[in-house]
């Protein structure tokens, strides 16, 4: 078995992050609900201003701050991902021309949920650090907390808020919080998440 060279494993970082922000554009173009960090992200551009893109940068770099009593390390990846991630994201909304329809709607949604799937798969297996928001939840499992409740606790909490401030929730949201696994967990099977393995 092969060790992962660190030109692939830096492919795999930057290509997951590019395609992490562009479903993440995909999904709020489509109107239909964001996952829960980005209705969050769009309720606080919605009431302070600055591109959903810029909040995500500058929320992933205050949730970095979480880490310092969590115990928890950045790697390259964690950075890249607080920088990259957002100016992905508003470079797909600005391209993006508005669904007009509710199948355009549709498609915009399923593309984003296969894409933030795929990206997942990529730039974790890269092996180069979690992403902030990531690395928060496993933070709080190194505490005691299951995954699955650590999970819920962040994500229901950042939605109810998103949703307080004025973000997006709806259906779109529920189809993200379903889907994402199964399809994330489909990827695996063609691109390990272990960067020790070979490709």
């Amino acid at each position: 078995m092969r060790t992962t060279s660190l030109s692939t494993r830096l492919l795999r970082l930057y290509g997951g992050l590019a395609l992490y922000g562009a479903g993440i554009g995909l999904q709020i173009s489509s109107a239909l609900g964001g996952a829960p960090w980005d209705v969050f992200h769009q309720g606080l551009s919605i009431r302070l201003g600055l591109s959903v893109g810029t909040w995500i940068i500058i929320v992933g770099a205050l949730v970095m701050l979480l880490w310092i009593p969590l115990r928890q390390r950045p790697g390259l990846g964690t950075i890249s991902n607080v920088l990259l991630v957002g100016l992905f994201a508003d470079a797909t909304l600005w391209l993006l021309p508005d669904p007009g329809h509710w199948a355009v709607a549709a498609l915009y949604l399923a593309a984003a949920v296969v894409t933030v799937g795929f990206a997942t798969v990529l730039y974790i297996g890269a092996g180069l650090g979690p992403g902030p928001r990531d690395g928060l939840m496993t933070g709080l499992v190194r505490l005691g907390l299951s995954v699955r409740l650590a999970r819920f606790l962040i994500e229901a909490g950042v939605l109810a808020l998103g949703w307080l401030l004025g973000g997006k929730a709806g259906i779109g949201t529920l189809v993200f919080a379903v889907a994402i696994g199964p399809i994330t967990h489909l990827f695996t099977r063609w691109f390990p998440l272990d960067p020790a393995s070979g490709e």
